[in-house]
C-alpha cells in the first residue's frame, strides 16, 4: 500500500499542519489539559482520514479482453438500459459504481483499446447518486474502443465533496486493461455504458473491487 501521487501534497500539508499545531500547543501551554488532548485527537483523526483516502493498493490484473473489469472500488448503484446522449446517442446498458469517502479513489481502464473520445465538462456538485449527476455535475467522458462491436464509455462524475477530476489519457492513446485511468478527489461515481449485447455480471448493491471484479462480458 502506497500513497497515490495525487495525494502527496495533501498528505504532506496535513502532516505539517498536525506537527505545527500540536508543537505550538506543547510550547505555549504550561501543562497539557483536555483542550490540548482534544486538538491532538482531532488533528490526528484528520491525518488518518487523508492517509486512507489517498491510499493506493498494489493489485495485479489478469487481463481478459472479452471482459469489462471494475474501473473503481465501490458499490453498484445503477444497472439499467438508458440512452447515452453525448457520444453514442443510442441505447446502452448503464452500470454505475458509487465511491464513498472510505473507498480507494483511483480509476482504472476496464478493458484494452484506443481512446476514441475524451472530453471534460465543468458542472455542479450534486450528490453522486442524484439522477442528474451524470449530466450536470463536473465530469469527464472517455470512450475506449477495441473494434466496432467492443466499445465502452466511461464517465467520471464528481460528487458533493469532490472538487476535481483527474484523468491521464489523451485522444487516440492505446490503453491496457487495468492501467491507471485517473483519480477523483474526495468521493464520487463512475458510470460505464456497455453495448446492449453485453452480459452484466454484477447485481445492484454489490461491492466491487477495481481491476479485479468483472462487470460484464462483451460478445
Amino acid at each position: 500500500m502506497t500513497i497515490h501521487r495525487e495525494g502527496k501534497n495533501w498528505v504532506l500539508g496535513t502532516l505539517s499542519a498536525f506537527v505545527i499545531i500540536n508543537a505550538l500547543l506543547l510550547i505555549t501551554r504550561k501543562q497539557q489539559d483536555w483542550i490540548s488532548l482534544l486538538v491532538f485527537v482531532v488533528t490526528f483523526v484528520f491525518l488518518l482520514l487523508v492517509l486512507q483516502f489517498f491510499r493506493y493498493p498494489k493489485r495485479s490484473v489478469t487481463r481478459n479482453e472479452n471482459c469489462v473489469i471494475a474501473p473503481a472500488d465501490g458499490k453498484v448503484v445503477v444497472i439499467e438500459q438508458t440512452v447515452e446522449t453525448e457520444y453514442y446517442k443510442d441505447k446502452r446498458i448503464q452500470v454505475s459504481i458509487f465511491m464513498s469517502p472510505f473507498n480507494v479513489h483511483a480509476n482504472w481502464y476496464p478493458f484494452s483499446g484506443r481512446i476514441r473520445y475524451l472530453k471534460y465538462h465543468k458542472g455542479k456538485y450534486l450528490v453522486a447518486w442524484h439522477p442528474k449527476a451524470s449530466t450536470e455535475n463536473e465530469r469527464s467522458t472517455i470512450v475506449v474502443e477495441k473494434d466496432e462491436k467492443k466499445s465502452v464509455l466511461l464517465r467520471q462524475i464528481a460528487g458533493a465533496l469532490a472538487k476535481r477530476i483527474v484523468y491521464y489519457p489523451a485522444e487516440n492513446d492505446l490503453v491496457k486493461q487495468g492501467a491507471e485511468m485517473g483519480f477523483i478527489k474526495f468521493g464520487s461515481r463512475v458510470d460505464i455504458y456497455l453495448p446492449l449485447t453485453a452480459k452484466v455480471k454484477v447485481e445492484l448493491n454489490q461491492k466491487v473491487t477495481g481491476k479485479i471484479s468483472v462487470i460484464a462480458e462483451l460478445e
